[in-house]
């Protein structure tokens, strides 16, 4: 009964403010109530339906909007922080930007600490909107010196201050069960055959999973995971193993941890897929040629892992994703030459879809 409901008053909620015709108050008004894009090549290509989370329509360009805006708040609510203080966290970046755009709306200090390997684009973007920025070398999560780590510490040592523990705080994932879930199921008007996507931290696959699993059991969840991450390996064995092999270019995902509040939701993830680097790059030049979207390279793996989802699940079935954040924040790498062959990917893009190569 409490669980049909919160889902009641969510999709209430939802269906208030979506699209709404009327100002919405400030940046914070605006996150959410994304389109739901059908990707219309891919679709006819396969007899299915598939259907993209436009993310990177968020105010601060993705998906972890939400989980920004959700972490402070909760930190709020239990009063860990108090006006004009200060918020720390660990991140690759999009957490980072949307937590920068959050602090300055509701006049908090922003500080940032990520790893060095990160696009300069982000770095640069995070500063701009007012945050100290730390870039601290790439380590282990089990290295002291690991960028969340550090962020721990550095709000242990302020007052006033809350590191937001975006790995393992179940406001991250309460974001995409109160927001993301809804605005989706509503979307597809609760027919929906399969969800996928990539994981960071996993609030948005673990969210949105049991928010559309309470509405119908039959939903099949899938994740999608790069080389690199212990993810696939975990799934496929039913938490007995994890595992990694090679690396992930792909920033943001690709985890060597599983999370905290990911675990418990592991047991709706009915299947683990996993995709080389080069499809991945594949389908992010075919989104830009075909569709005219324009994402980074965690949003190209959302969109192969529906293809192939969709193909398992036969003619006819739909299946939605999530585009986390556009290609602008990466650009100076994703249409590089250089960079490409440098990661022995630039003969992973078709011929015909070489033209976008524009950067030196």
């Amino acid at each position: 009964m409490l669980r049909n409901l919160i889902a009641k008053r969510c999709l209430s909620a939802v269906s208030a403010r979506a699209y709404a015709t009327k100002p919405v108050d400030g940046f914070i008004g605006a996150i959410g109530n994304t389109p739901l894009i059908r990707l219309n090549r891919l679709s006819q290509e396969t007899g299915t339906e598939i259907y993209a989370k436009a993310e990177f329509m968020n105010p601060g360009g993705s998906v972890k909007d939400r989980a920004a805006l959700y972490v402070v708040k909760d930190a709020e609510e239990r009063g860990l922080v108090q006006p004009g203080g200060t918020v720390v966290e660990g991140t690759a970046g999009n957490t980072g930007i949307g937590l920068a755009h959050v602090c300055r709306a509701k006049g908090y200090q922003c500080v940032i600490y990520m790893p060095n390997t990160q696009s300069q684009e982000k770095i640069d973007l995070l500063r701009m909107l007012g945050a100290t920025v730390y870039p601290v070398p790439a380590v282990a999560f089990d290295n002291p010196e690991n960028y969340n780590h550090q962020a721990r510490r550095h709000a242990e040592r302020l007052s006033n201050a809350v590191w937001t523990d975006q790995f393992d705080n179940r406001a991250n994932r309460r974001a995409h069960i109160e927001t993301t879930g809804p605005e989706i199921w509503q979307q597809m008007g609760g027919r929906i055959d399969g969800f996928t996507c990539s994981t960071g931290t996993g609030g948005t696959l673990a969210g949105i999973a049991r928010f559309l699993k309470e509405q119908d059991r039959n939903v099949r969840i899938f994740l999608a995971d790069p080389p690199g991450s212990v993810l696939y390996s975990y799934i496929q064995s039913h938490g007995k193993l994890a595992e990694r092999s090679g690396g992930s270019i792909t920033e943001g995902i690709g985890q060597g941890l599983v999370t905290y509040y990911l675990q418990p939701d592991t047991e709706l993830v009915v299947d683990a897929l996993h995709f080389s680097v080069e499809k991945t790059f594949a389908m992010l030049y075919r989104l830009l040629d075909e569709e005219g979207i324009y994402v980074g390279a965690s949003s190209a793996l959302n969109v192969v892992a529906a293809v192939e989802m969709a193909q398992k699940l036969g003619t006819g079935s739909r299946v939605v994703t999530i585009l986390c954040d556009g290609a602008y924040r990466y650009q100076s790498r994703l249409f590089s030459r250089k960079w490409l062959e440098e990661k022995s990917l630039y003969g992973a893009i078709p011929a015909h879809l070489q033209k976008y190569v524009v950067l030196p």
